[in-house]
Parts: C-alpha cells; sequence; structure tokens
C-alpha cells in the first residue's frame, strides 16, 4: 500500500495545529494500521530520551508511542546558533530539505498514512531557504490551512497566507476553521462558506474555543517558570481557569476566588498565604483555589512556611517581583504536554464529533515519488 499524507499549515501561531495533528492520528488510526508524523521544521527544542526533537514531534511521539521513529520526526531542529551558521555557509544550502526529504521517504515506506505538521505561519522556515510552502511542494503533499477567529480574521488570514502557497505550487485543498465561538459556529461556517464558494478550498469547521484546552496547568506554568511545584504532586495536571493578584484583604481575596484560581501573592503576604493554606483543605475552596505562585525575594516566614508545607497546597517559589511574574503567567499560552490526560482525552473525544476524517482523508492523496529540489 501507498503511504498518503497530508501537510498541515496554519496561517499563524497559536492556531492549534498540534490540536489538530494530535485529532488526524486519533482518527487516521481507526482506519490505518501505521500512521506516521513528521515535522519537517523544529522551532522548540526538546530532548525525549537522548533524541533532539521538536517539542511538539516529542508530544506526538510519546502520546502515540511512535518511540521508534523519533530520529525521523524532526529532521531539522533550529537551536541556537542555528541560522547564523547556515547564514555563514556552515550549515550547506541543500542540506535542510535534503534532510526533509529523506526523513520523509523513508517515514512513507513504513506508513500507510503520513501527517506533516508545518509551523507557524506559511513563510517560516525561509531563513534557512526552505519555508512551509516549499516543503508541502517538495513533499508532494495536499494542504489544509488551519486558522482561528471570526470571519473576517479568518479570511484575511487566509489570503495573506494563500499566495505564497500558490506562487510554490502547493495545492491547499480545505481551510480548517479552529477555536470557534461556539453559539456563532454554524453562523461563521455559513458565511466562510459563501466566501469560499467558487474557490479551490472546501471550508470545514474544527473545535470550538475551549477554556479546558486554552488554559495551562500547574505542571505548564512550573515549566514556565522554570521551577519545581511543590506540595500535592497530584496536581500537576491541574487546570487553571483563573489568575487571580493577593493585593487586597486576604477576606476580600478569598471571597472574590473563581473556579480553579492560582492565587499569586507576595511572600511577605503571611496572613493570606497562611489563610489560603487552611482553606486548601475544605473541598468547597479547594474547588476554587488551585495553588499559590510565590514571588518575592523574601522568604517565607518559618511559621507561615510549616503550614504551607503541612497543607499540601501547591505552589510555586519565585524570587522575581509580584508585576513580572503576573505579567508572565497573564502573557502565557499554554501548550499541551504528554501530562495534560484531561485535555488529551477531550481532544480525541471531540475530534470524532467535529472533524470528518473521512473527507479529509479523501484530500490525502497517494503522491508520487519526492523530488529533492523545490520546484
Amino acid at each position: 500500500m501507498v503511504c498518503k499524507k497530508i501537510f498541515i499549515a496554519a496561517t499563524g501561531q497559536h492556531c492549534g495545529k498540534t490540536t489538530i495533528s494530535l485529532s488526524l492520528m486519533h482518527l487516521a488510526k481507526k482506519k490505518y494500521a501505521r500512521v506516521g508524523f513528521i515535522k519537517p521544521i523544529g522551532p522548540k527544542l526538546f530532548m525525549l530520551d537522548g533524541v533532539e526533537m521538536d517539542m511538539d514531534a516529542a508530544l506526538i511521539a510519546s502520546i502515540y508511542g511512535l518511540e521508534d521513529d523519533r530520529a525521523l520526526m524532526s529532521p531539522v531542529v533550529i537551536g541556537r546558533g542555528y541560522t547564523k551558521k547556515f547564514l555563514a555557509g556552515e550549515i550547506p544550502q541543500s542540506a535542510p530539505l535534503e534532510n526533509i526529504t529523506r526523513a520523509c521517504r523513508e517515514l512513507e515506506a513504513r506508513n500507510d498514512f503520513l501527517i506533516i505538521e508545518g509551523s507557524g505561519h506559511g513563510g517560516v522556515g525561509s531563513v534557512i531557504g526552505i519555508n512551509n510552502a516549499q516543503i508541502a511542494k517538495a513533499l508532494n503533499a495536499p494542504v489544509i490551512m488551519v486558522a482561528s477567529g471570526g470571519v473576517g480574521s479568518v479570511i484575511d488570514a487566509v489570503q495573506l497566507n494563500l499566495p505564497l502557497f500558490k506562487q510554490e505550487g502547493a495545492d491547499v485543498k480545505m481551510v480548517l476553521v479552529n477555536k470557534l465561538i461556539p453559539e456563532l459556529r454554524q453562523e461563521t461556517l455559513g458565511y466562510l462558506d459563501k466566501f469560499f464558494a467558487g474557490r479551490s478550498q472546501l471550508v470545514a469547521g474544527a473545535f470550538d474555543y475551549s477554556r479546558t484546552l486554552a488554559n495551562p496547568t500547574l505542571a505548564d506554568l512550573s515549566n514556565l517558570l522554570k521551577l519545581p511545584l511543590h506540595g500535592d504532586q497530584h496536581a500537576r495536571s491541574r487546570i487553571i481557569h483563573n489568575i487571580q493578584l493577593g493585593a487586597a484583604s486576604s477576606q476580600r481575596v478569598i471571597d472574590t476566588l473563581q473556579d480553579s484560581t492560582l492565587l499569586i501573592t507576595t511572600s511577605s503576604r503571611d496572613e493570606l498565604i497562611v489563610t489560603a493554606s487552611a482553606l486548601y483543605n475544605i473541598p468547597a475552596y479547594r474547588k476554587k483555589l488551585a495553588g499559590l505562585v510565590i514571588p518575592g525575594h523574601q522568604q517565607v516566614s518559618a511559621i507561615s512556611q510549616k503550614i504551607l508545607d503541612d497543607s499540601n497546597i501547591p505552589y510555586i517559589k519565585v524570587e522575581r517581583t509580584t508585576a513580572e511574574v503576573f505579567t508572565t503567567l497573564k502573557e502565557h499560552v499554554s501548550k499541551i504536554t504528554a501530562e495534560d490526560h484531561e485535555k488529551i482525552d477531550l481532544i480525541k473525544n471531540t475530534a470524532e464529533k467535529v472533524l470528518n476524517f473521512e473527507t479529509i482523508d479523501s484530500l490525502a492523496s497517494h503522491q508520487r515519488r519526492l523530488r529533492l529540489k523545490v520546484a
């Protein structure tokens, strides 16, 4: 059987490409015995059992047991200094594309269906001579372009990216609209159908916007701050729906807690630290209070630290200012990790309801043999 393949592109960052790739892996494995994954250009370096990989490729490998393919799943990882070496001529100009096509060819030989995930918008990779549009063409892979937002923002973003794919001769078959507002889903897709009617791209809806998928876990924030999560380790995968600054009185802060709140309170606020620690073990408050981030260069007092540790409330101690920590956490865009079992299960279950794999499968054609040079 000749391997079928599809290229997952996007109009920009944070559109949900990896969520779509994870979903398609799940759906494809229901139909095909062998399903593979490759991220040709990996901008986020990650070490998985000693193998240098892109973070998204490592995630897919961990979830779907693709450990044997790890060396092929990230043929070009743009680590520190890579682009400067390329531009300086220390890396041959042909190397990135040759590595990508070689890895893709090997994965095609091993699989019946191959998912190829791009990086960012269509032009990402141009600095090393091989962008997403060129890769899709070189790999002879039909393209699904993921976009997120409302009617105008989707159309604008797609129209900005399409010309590059057309210029390179890559075939964009579908616009897959992600992070839809649930109550406007049908209306949004209806207007997009009207705009793309008569064009060469199908329009389909993907995931509705979900706080569960969008918001970070305690483990995610621990990784973001590069600091250990103390306290209840069973809560590492708890999803944070609200971040609150503990600037008011302790009573006021507690009274205004919302669902699954991460409370930021400076290390000098002993009364708030003690109150939060005591309330964490009351079920009604544990639903609201997910944990603490304690910024400040001053150490927590000895008695407060004792109460904090005895309560087992999850907390992260940060030697930075409260303002710095609050800004960092609020601006963070959460990414799925292999620890996020609740999110992964939700993605798989939702994918079966919102994605028509048969339509996507019909777009993924049996492609001719890979070329080694971009047209």
